[in-house]
């Protein structure tokens, strides 16, 4: 537990010290788990089957994450695309990097396609951590969020495949047909238990909120579970349930995402530095040069080539290519996926898991901290388009009612709720702001009172309206006052309380 507590600390530390030196928080970590193994302070870990299953369950737990903190309206536009990424241009990469590792290095068949397939997948860990920081155009964000939620699906089921390829044999048309199998049952598994537990926690109020985020992490592993069960992919069930979970109205969802944020970074840095506790450095220094060939050939040409031609049939523009060529982020889920062989025993796996730890670490070294400076030259910026509010409901159960938390935020042009009257937000007859807390100080406020930014709102609203309170908040925050005036048509309220076309109700 010392030792535990000790790595904890030194971990949230070096998220502050990555956050200065731009250094990605995945290297500190693999630093640290190097540092106590058997080349450091003596600490023994040499279980991969162990590591397996731990990082198969951390997973579990930044997809939930990532799927919670992605907003279905950034993704949304861009889900073909990166559908298509997801598959057909991990096919691409796989079938290029196994040919470098087979005609550069020389390895086997059966090895090179199991590395290629190993690295061809994009790190939803380092992917969210790292893009979240940088000033990004949201199409473009929302693209490699969703690739990186989606590749690791298929991923997995290749490297199975091809790890059993020696004892098993699958012809291409069946392995085409596993994988699209998979990826349906994880769909529909995903699907069905986020679904149902909106509905659940929508409508059971919940004696405390903190059981809403364990119940929300919950249905996460339980979508996992089912689809893993049903002979799907779980992975892709558990991103799909927290995508559902993350952008429907549940109560006090701050908190939830806090929770989940929390539990990834956990996960995060168990996950590393036992990783890090895996592998020996001395042995690393006689596959360093194959792993930078693989890498430069992975990097420089199976990457750009599988989002050129899986990109340019959507006319997305050459320098998001570029960009996206170049954030093709690895981190800790290949060098999970490398200790598959070797729990099935593949010859010379050992090499394969060098092979991938040092090419994640020199090339994430690389492309983590140049990716802002990239993403400046190719002028791509995050655009001006407004943040959104943070809405926190509270269900009032006694009192037929809810209560919302608005918090608008203090970045300049962040929201276009700054300046408008309280009168001006039209909010549907049955909702009312009762409170704004502005710099420490809380008043009632009246119609005519102007919100400003970083001020908090207590919003009362009943059952009926409360879902067309909280639309109608979120529209004055990207449209500003004139939002529902402009040609489109309100947020429906109850039934009578919904003004002429194209107007909201009028304020009361």
């Amino acid at each position: 537990m010392l030792a535990c507590a000790l790595v904890l600390l030194v971990a949230v530390v070096a998220v502050r010290i990555s956050s200065r030196s731009g250094l990605p928080t995945l290297l500190i970590y693999l630093g640290i788990g190097v540092a106590m193994g058997n080349d450091g302070l003596g600490m023994e870990f040499s279980d991969p089957e162990l590591m397996q299953v731990l990082g198969y369950a951390a997973l579990v737990m930044i997809l939930a994450e990532g799927g919670l903190a992605t907003k279905w309206r950034d993704i949304r536009p861009v889900m073909p695309g990166a559908a298509v990424l997801a598959t057909v241009g991990v096919g691409v990469s796989v079938l290029v990097t196994a040919a470098a590792a087979h005609f550069l290095v020389g390895l086997s068949w059966q090895l090179s396609l199991i590395l290629g397939a190993v690295v061809s997948s994009t790190d939803a860990a380092a992917v969210f951590s790292v893009l979240r920081t940088i000033p990004l155009p949201r199409r473009l964000t929302g693209m490699l969020e969703a690739e990186s939620g989606f590749n690791d699906a298929p991923v997995v089921i290749l490297v199975i495949a091809f790890s059993e390829l020696a004892t098993h044999p699958m012809p291409w048309y069946q392995l085409i047909g596993q994988i699209l199998f998979q990826l349906l049952v994880g769909i529909v598994a995903g699907v069905v238990v986020g679904k149902l537990g909106e509905l659940a926690l929508r409508h059971a109020a919940l004696p405390a909120s903190g059981l809403y985020p364990i119940a929300v992490l919950a249905l996460c592993v339980l979508s996992y579970a089912a689809g893993a069960l049903a002979q799907g992919s779980g992975f892709l069930a558990t991103y799909i349930t927290g995508l559902i979970l993350g952008n429907a109205r549940l109560p006090h969802r701050p908190a939830v995402r806090g929770f989940a944020d929390g539990v990834a970074w956990i996960a995060q840095i168990g996950m590393f530095v036992l990783l890090g506790l895996l592998v020996t450095p001395s042995e690393l220094a006689a596959d360093f040069w194959p792993a930078i060939l693989i890498g430069l050939a992975l990097t420089f040409v199976a990457r750009p080539l599988s989002v050129v031609l899986c990109l340019t049939p959507f006319r997305t523009p050459w320098r998001e290519q570029t960009l996206m060529a170049w954030a093709g982020l690895r981190g800790a889920v290949p060098i999970v996926l490398a200790t598959i062989p070797m729990v099935a025993g593949i010859e010379s796996s050992g090499r394969i898991f060098n092979i991938v730890f040092v090419l994640v670490v020199v090339f994430t070294l690389v492309q983590g901290p140049t990716l802002p400076r990239l993403g400046r030259m190719l002028r791509l910026g995050p655009g001006d388009a407004a943040t959104d509010v943070e809405i926190e409901s509270a269900p009032l159960e006694r009192l037929r009612g809810h209560l919302l938390s608005v918090a608008i935020p203090s970045a300049p042009s962040a929201s276009r709720m700054h300046g408008v009257e309280v009168s001006e937000l039209r909010l549907p007859p049955g909702a009312a702001v009762t409170l704004v807390v502005r710099g420490g100080r809380s008043f009632v406020p009246t119609p005519t009172t102007v919100l400003m930014r970083g001020d908090d709102l207590l919003v009362v609203a009943t059952d009926a309206v409360r879902d067309a309170t909280e639309k109608r908040l979120l529209a004055v925050s990207r449209g500003g006052k004139l939002a529902g005036w402009l040609g489109r048509r309100p947020n429906p309220g109850p039934p009578g309380a919904q003004g002429p076309p194209g107007r909201s109700a009028p304020s009361r």
